[in-house]
Parts: C-alpha cells; structure tokens; sequence
C-alpha cells in the first residue's frame, strides 16, 4: 500500500525527493502519513479536500488485504 500512495504523490508533486511516507501499525490496521514539499500540501489535499478523498477512496479500492488503511496528509 505504501507504494501505491509514494506512486500517486510522485505524479502529483514537483519536488519528488520531498515526499515522505512513515507507515505506523495500529491494532485495527495501518495509517500512512504523507508528507511532500512546503506549499505542496495543499495540491495533494485539492478543493474541499476532494483529491484527499480520491486518495483515500483509491486506497481502499486497493487494499485486498482486509485491514484498514488510513491516508494523514502532514505538514
């Protein structure tokens, strides 16, 4: 799952050695925290959070696995 999220922020951000993906296991399943460039947060995040939503619903789509995976965007 960690290498589908680093493929989309890769496409999406100028600075790709910014991008910064720390994975921490919860008892229910996973969350990733994204972290990308200064001033670059807001193009992962889009309008109304719209493009976060997509992240996250392209996560689930994608998770065969069973356990729950959550998308941070940190600054």
């Amino acid at each position: 799952m960690k290498e589908l999220l680093h493929y989309i922020a890769i496409n999406m951000v100028d600075d790709k050695d910014a991008i910064e993906i720390t994975e921490i296991e919860k008892d229910f399943g996973s969350t990733l925290q994204l972290k990308v460039a200064e001033g670059e947060t807001g193009r992962m995040i889009g309008r109304n959070g719209r493009t976060a939503k997509e992240i996250r619903a392209l996560m689930r789509a994608a998770n065969r696995g069973g356990e729950k995976v959550m998308v941070d965007f940190v600054d």
